[in-house]
């Protein structure tokens, strides 16, 4: 989720036909059932096959114990949750953090808001927007600014 700023539904539908690896895209089905392409890290590939190796289910990436369905987002929370406690995260930080720490990173690494808004699939640029004020090169830049502006007063 973290690696491709999914939404929690979005992971938990994930398909085997989602999956581009020749060329290193996954292919999202999201809010309003709109697709969207985002670039699919190679170590995230990777991650993903040895998971289906374990499994080997013909099309989802996660499936239920089952097998006969894709697992379900209270699964998800669950696992995400017992993985966060051990490394001493707070239960404020949720499967949703992921998303906005994906964000975050791309504005903080110099990504054009416009691209980050087609990567996460907003519909408006302010919901992205609300993501440059969270990031140390803006707040670096801002100080900076006003250190030129304000100097000599």
């Amino acid at each position: 989720m973290y690696a491709c700023g999914l939404r929690i539904n979005e992971a938990q539908n994930l398909t085997i036909s989602n999956i581009d690896s020749k060329n290193g895209i996954l292919r999202i089905v999201g809010k309003g059932n709109k697709e969207r392409v985002v670039p699919l890290p190679a170590p995230t590939l990777a991650s993903l096959r040895a998971l289906w190796k374990t499994h080997r289910h013909p099309s989802l990436i996660f499936p239920n114990q089952q097998g006969d369905k894709s697992v379900a987002t209270c699964v998800l929370h669950r696992t995400f949750r017992d993985a966060a406690r051990p490394v001493g995260l707070p239960d404020t930080v949720t499967t949703h953090t992921l998303r906005h720490s994906y964000a975050t990173r791309l504005m903080e690494n110099k990504v054009d808001t416009r691209v980050v808004q087609i990567l996460l699939g907003h519909a408006s640029i302010s919901s992205t927007t609300i993501y440059t004020h969270l990031t140390e090169p803006t707040r670096q830049s801002l100080r900076t600014v006003l250190d030129h502006v304000m100097t000599g007063f």
